[in-house]
């Protein structure tokens, strides 16, 4: 216990000494020998589940309240108690003592923004895979360690959980960590005090004004990552300048101490020169302060020459060379869910995306845009909204999708527990103001079929929103849901319909 709570900042203890054989923040998982971390949360507070955890054999509990800890040291004297001042941090700290510091064994490289994240941290991975080092890689769609795919509950998980990861990994012989860093996670201290080697920033753009309340409190929580109020400044930041949240961020950092690798289309250390891309792929000349690299990927649209460029340079400040920074790019197949296509003979392209802000929608139909010809092709969207989340983008996102698109289908997109029909009211405004061609249909499933149905030769349909997600999330309960999965059943009966006239 006491080598648990070394550097921890307790404000008091009461009890007795014991010997812990686990940490848990959750009292369901908690068995005979835990120590139960109770801290209060955004929706819930764990000190209330301080009976539950000692009912299901937890030894030892610290606590983030001073009354719950006033009261739990008279209900249970039997049990070791610690005050924090903060739960989270606690959390973390009581963690890396438990798991034996493997922040510390691991060179980590953070990403974070709005967009780009999976699949900068997807190529950054690959990079560091192609030249044989083994790899622990968090994100929102899967989680790797050393090669083994465990699944994502969320994108960066509590401290506990990633320590544990991380441990895994070095059991494994890993020696990189690479993982995506939400604005959740910093402002909660999920991530706190992990020594980020590099930090990388792709761009801000509006989205989780629900939990942030303004942009300015949205970029306060990303400038944590590199400025030092999470606790360390990295070693690197890389940072994309042309984005003005980015140009000030990289002052900021400077000033922190931290060294810059900028990048941009134009302007930066790290630029891309000569694209050219088609609905395959693409390739750029890579230039870079030591030189210059032809890159060849599958990856498309001018997103991913802005993901490539923050890989690359983060790759390059891991100690790669720029051919081994090519030789990674051209490695990696797909990322699942980022402009994936649907494949089952059809005379049409169908593409499922992740997009689910209005930046993203229109960067996601503009290139659809680019690989259709006006004459012979049209650009299908299909998207939807979240529920339980920023209302004020429902109208926005419809105006991305009308703006850019000659048909839309306004769908469901995890309407959690709102009413769908009501979220589908909220985004019809911008849609409507656009003038474009658009139908509305909140059974997700149906939806995808009247896209599929639109859809003839030269056509592209972008089934945006949920990615690689494999459920739809309604009010009382998940279902699975896999938009490849239900395109593919879609195309298979328009085939057959056809087949039959």
């Amino acid at each position: 216990m006491e080598e648990l709570l070394r550097g921890v900042g307790v404000v008091r203890r009461a009890g007795l000494s014991v010997d812990v054989s686990g940490i848990e923040y959750d009292s369901r998982k908690v068995v005979p020998g835990s120590l139960f971390v109770a801290m209060q949360g955004g929706t819930t507070d764990g000190n209330r589940y301080i009976a539950s955890a000692i009912e299901r054999g937890a030894s030892a509990v610290v606590t983030d309240s001073a009354m719950t800890f006033q009261d739990a040291a008279s209900k249970y004297p039997q049990i070791a108690l610690a005050e924090v001042a903060h739960g989270r941090s606690a959390l973390a700290g009581i963690s890396a003592n438990y798991f034996g510091h493997p922040e510390k064994k691991l060179a980590l490289s953070g990403v974070t923004g709005t967009n780009g994240k999976t699949t900068t941290a997807f190529l950054l991975d690959a990079m560091l895979n192609r030249v044989t080092r083994k790899t622990v890689l968090v994100g929102t769609i899967e989680y790797h360690v050393a090669g083994v795919v465990v699944q994502s509950p969320h994108t960066t998980p509590e401290s506990r959980d990633l320590l544990e990861l991380f441990a895994k990994g070095v059991s494994a012989d890993a020696t990189e960590a690479v993982m995506e860093v939400s604005s959740h996670a910093l402002e909660q201290g999920r991530v706190w005090s992990l020594p980020f080697d590099v930090a990388i920033f792709s761009n801000l753009t509006r989205d989780h004004l629900d939990y942030h309340g303004t942009m300015e409190k949205y970029f306060a929580a990303k400038r944590m990552l590199f400025d030092g109020s999470n606790g360390v400044v990295p070693r690197v930041s890389v940072i994309n300048i042309d984005d003005s949240y980015g140009a000030e961020l990289a002052i900021k950092a400077r000033e922190a101490g931290s060294e810059i690798f900028s990048y941009g289309l134009e302007v930066g250390e790290f630029r891309a020169d000569d694209v050219s891309m088609s609905a395959s792929g693409m390739k750029f000349r890579l230039v870079a302060p030591n030189g210059s690299a032809a890159i060849q990927t599958k990856l498309t649209g001018k997103v991913n020459v802005y993901n490539l460029l923050a890989a690359s340079a983060a790759a390059n400040a891991r100690g790669l060379t720029l051919n081994e920074i090519a030789d990674g790019a051209a490695s990696l197949e797909c990322v699942p869910g980022r402009f994936q296509t649907v494949d089952a003979g059809q005379p049409f392209t169908v593409v499922v995306d992740y997009a689910h802000t209005d930046d993203a929608l229109r960067n996601l139909i503009a290139l659809a845009r680019e690989f259709v010809k006006p004459a012979n092709g049209r650009v299908i969207t299909l998207f939807g909204c979240g529920g339980d989340r920023d209302r004020s983008k429902r109208p926005l996102m419809g105006r991305a999708a009308g703006e850019g698109s000659d048909f839309v289908v306004l769908t469901s997109d995890n309407p959690r527990s709102e009413d769908p029909e009501a979220i589908l009211r909220d985004a019809l405004p911008g849609l409507e103001a656009t003038g474009v061609e658009f139908v509305t249909e909140a059974d997700r499933a149906k939806a995808i079929q009247i896209a599929i149905e639109q859809a003839r030769s030269g056509d592209i349909v972008l089934l945006a929103g949920k990615g690689h997600e494999k459920t739809q999330t309604l009010r009382d309960h998940v279902i699975p849901f896999d938009d490849m999965e239900v395109a593919a059943g879609a195309i298979r009966v328009l085939a057959k319909a056809g087949a039959k006239r």
